[in-house]
């Protein structure tokens, strides 16, 4: 029997960077509210007393930034009081734009598509392990996170603030989970707050709950703010920036990175509506029974509609060959940037619930959690 330890982490929404993806996909929401044909590309930068925006935004109507950037204060916890929020905004380039606008493919006729926004490969993954078709460190970690902005925002733990993270680390034996190896919280709280009674409540509010389904024991190593007082946190004492947790927002660094960021960013940009569809292609090739594990890489070149390289990863899990799914995915899939918007209906002002706790969760929105393409799927394998 091998055993191997497998970690992942997550954040809060008050984390300084997790709060940057949030401004930054508010302001793409607003875009897409006003103009569902816009454009945005938008980055933010949060430090002590300032907040900055930028980026490349085109939209028809006028947008208070302002404002959208003191309701995700307000929504995560924090202050909007000797805040200076500085803006720097302009549109896209007009290069860029044509090449987007008009395909390379049909650049020469009368007919027009949407070309890649960039170059760059993206990757989607899904494992059987757990019933989101994510790692369970992961899962888990994300799920400390929501518990314990559930009690700040409850009031169930008197002093909890907005800042913290967590993380966990299974044991593997054979590649199934065995156990929970170790737990590590980190969250903000009051000056106030009896640190003993903050674990204690932590514990029994938090983590019990969130292991519901999969309980530590006795041997689990716990440690709940290990540095000692967290009182001061959120951008006040850490800079945060958009797109810095790429892990968190994807398979918790237990499956490969393309290495673009979602935040921000219209689903133009392939490194987001493209990493969705491949999100949801492994998603269905587990589904479908054709794997217990599958990664898919999808390639592009900038202002090109078609991908300039497709590849599977079944780990030597597949009831097929990885060249036979491989070829029914492309029967069954269509990975222009076009037709991925709309399959997946992408052109909406969706996204601001994706910028916390993961873009592969079931929310309400997440077509690319939802889509069932497994028996379709199955019969083109067979096929």
């Amino acid at each position: 029997m091998t055993q191997t330890i497998k970690s992942a982490e997550s954040v809060r929404a008050g984390h300084p960077d997790k709060l940057c993806d949030q401004i930054a996909d508010a302001v793409l929401d607003k875009v897409l509210t006003l103009d569902p044909e816009g454009r945005c590309a938008c980055e933010a930068m949060a430090t002590e007393g300032n907040i900055y925006v930028a980026g490349e935004i085109s939209c028809k109507e006028t947008l208070n930034i302002v404002s959208i950037v003191k309701d995700v204060l307000r929504r995560t916890g924090y202050s909007t009081n000797r805040i200076h929020i500085h803006v720097h905004i302009h549109a896209q380039s007009q290069d860029i734009a044509g090449g987007v606008d008009h395909a390379l493919e049909t650049r020469t006729s009368t007919d027009q598509a949407l070309g890649a926004g960039d170059q760059g490969t993206v990757v989607g993954f899904a494992t059987d392990e757990t019933s989101e078709l994510l790692p369970l460190p992961l899962v888990l970690s994300h799920r400390i996170c929501q518990k314990l902005d559930g009690c700040m925002k409850e009031h169930t733990i008197d002093g909890l603030r907005p800042d913290g993270k967590a993380q966990v680390s299974i044991a593997y034996q054979d590649g199934k989970p065995a156990r929970i190896k170790s737990i590590v919280v980190s969250a903000q709280h009051t000056r106030q707050k009896d640190l003993s009674k903050f674990a204690e409540e932590i514990r029994e509010k938090v983590l019990i709950p969130a292991f519901a389904s999969f309980p530590f024991d006795e041997e689990t190593e716990i440690y709940i703010n290990p540095s000692g007082r967290f009182v001061l946190g959120g951008h006040a004492a850490d800079t945060g920036l958009t797109g810095r947790k790429l892990m968190v927002d994807t398979y918790g660094g237990l499956a490969l990175h393309g290495g673009g960021a979602f935040s921000g960013k219209d689903p133009t940009k392939v490194d987001r509506s493209s990493a969705y569809m491949a999100r949801a292609i492994a998603r269905n090739v587990v589904m479908a029974g054709l794997a217990k594990k599958c990664q898919i890489s999808i390639s592009y070149a900038i202002g090109k509609a078609e991908p300039v390289a497709l590849a599977i990863d079944t780990f030597g899990t597949g009831t097929a060959s990885d060249e036979r799914i491989l070829s029914a995915i492309g029967e069954t899939f269509d990975l222009r940037p076009q037709p991925i918007i709309e399959t997946l209906s992408l052109m909406r002002p969706i996204y601001s619930e994706t910028s916390v706790y993961g873009h592969f969760k079931n929310s309400s929105h997440a077509t690319w959690e939802k889509l069932d393409k497994t028996a379709i799927l199955r019969e083109a394998v067979r096929g």
